[in-house]
């Protein structure tokens, strides 16, 4: 996440914390993403959902009201060109452009969670986040990233079969998530995690760059296989 500098004079956690702000968020038809649409809209950003999901994309403008500090443009984030264009897209509509955020690729610290491919894209994330950070920080750019850990939402079942995502695979996949959980009494949501990103991409932030914030409530620093507290 991508975020220019600006002076935090006046900043306040209770106030809107994105007035004045132009975001870009990828993945931002559904899930994480969706929810940090609507969390940057509600603090006063205009935001440019950028996602392959036009029609849940859509959606989500409308029910933003369709106003002129929210859009949409079709991205496949894989494909270089169509990120510029989405970039030049989002700067011709609002004319500037102050936060960029990848949700299509969130970051992972710890290994043994998936194959090794997942594994190695999600560590990347974290190295790439310090070294665009160290590049840009001349220019005032500050580039931070999120690590959560499992979130119940569509995405996670999504390999799937649509006929196998029933509400009972639902719930089991929450129980299974909360019973491996360091952090008891809370269950994750996106709405958590979209916190975390406005946060990142507040001014109240306004001297973090190159961290990694975790929203994992403590279960990656924990050696599970001990369990001496109990």
């Amino acid at each position: 996440m991508a975020t220019s500098s600006s002076n935090p004079i006046g900043s306040s956690l209770s106030s809107q914390r994105l007035v004045g702000k132009v975001a870009l968020v990828t993945g931002g038809a559904t899930g994480i993403g969706e929810s940090i649409v609507r969390l940057f809209h509600k603090h006063g950003a205009k935001v440019c959902i950028v996602d392959v999901q036009d029609n849940l994309g859509l959606q989500v403008c409308q029910s933003l009201g369709n106003g002129p500090n929210v859009c949409f443009f079709h991205c496949d984030v894989t494909i270089e060109e169509q990120v510029r264009a989405a970039v030049d897209y989002a700067v011709e509509k609002f004319g500037t452009l102050d936060i960029m955020v990848n949700n299509a690729g969130l970051s992972g610290v710890i290994g043994g969670l998936g194959p090794h491919a997942y594994t190695g894209s999600k560590h990347a994330v974290l190295g790439l986040t310090r070294n665009v950070a160290s590049e840009l920080g001349k220019y005032g750019i500050r580039v931070n990233c999120v690590s959560p850990y499992a979130v119940a939402t569509e995405l996670a079942i999504a390999h799937l079969h649509e006929e196998e995502r029933t509400e009972d695979v639902r719930t089991g996949f929450r129980a299974f998530i909360g019973k491996n959980a360091n952090l008891n009494g809370v269950d994750l949501t996106v709405e958590h995690v979209a916190n975390a990103v406005l946060f990142l991409a507040s001014d109240d932030a306004g001297y973090i760059s190159g961290d990694n914030l975790m929203v994992d409530g403590e279960f990656t620093s924990s050696n599970h296989s001990l369990r001496v507290f109990r």
